[in-house]
C-alpha cells in the first residue's frame, strides 16, 4: 500500500505518533496556563481516528473542522473568532502553511516540515 493510500484508509490518522518537541511545548504552555486551541482542515471522515490519535499520544482540547472549506480560509476564520472573543494568539505551529497565513495571525509561528503532503 502507497503512503497517499495508507494516509486516506485512516491508519495513519490513528496510528501516528507524536513530534516529541511539539508534545513537550505543548505540555509546557498548557502547565503555564494558556487556553490551547488545535485546528484541523481534515475531513470529517478522519475526525474519529484523528481524534482517537491525539488523545492517545498525549494531546486534547481540539477544535472542529469544516468539511469543504479550503484549509487557509477554514484556519483564519477560527483565528479570528478567538480574537473576537477576546483571545490573543501568541503561538501557532503547524505542517501547512495555512495554519500561519492570512489573517488573525500569532505573534509567533512555526512551520513544520511534512514529507509526506504539502497544501498548496
Amino acid at each position: 500500500m502507497s503512503t497517499k493510500q495508507l494516509w486516506k484508509s485512516g491508519k495513519k490518522h490513528d496510528e501516528a505518533s507524536a513530534l516529541p518537541a511539539s508534545l513537550k511545548l505543548y505540555e509546557e504552555i498548557n502547565q503555564l496556563g494558556f487556553k490551547i486551541f488545535l485546528l484541523t482542515g481534515r475531513s470529517e471522515t478522519s475526525r474519529k481516528a484523528t481524534k482517537k490519535n491525539l488523545f492517545d499520544v498525549g494531546y486534547s482540547h481540539w477544535g472542529p473542522s469544516d468539511q469543504g472549506t479550503l484549509a487557509v480560509d477554514f484556519k483564519s476564520k477560527k483565528r479570528q473568532e478567538l480574537e473576537d472573543e477576546g483571545y490573543r494568539i501568541q503561538g501557532s505551529s503547524g505542517d501547512q502553511w495555512s495554519d500561519q497565513l492570512v489573517y488573525a495571525t500569532a505573534r509567533r509561528s512555526l512551520k513544520l516540515p511534512n514529507p509526506i503532503y504539502y497544501i498548496a
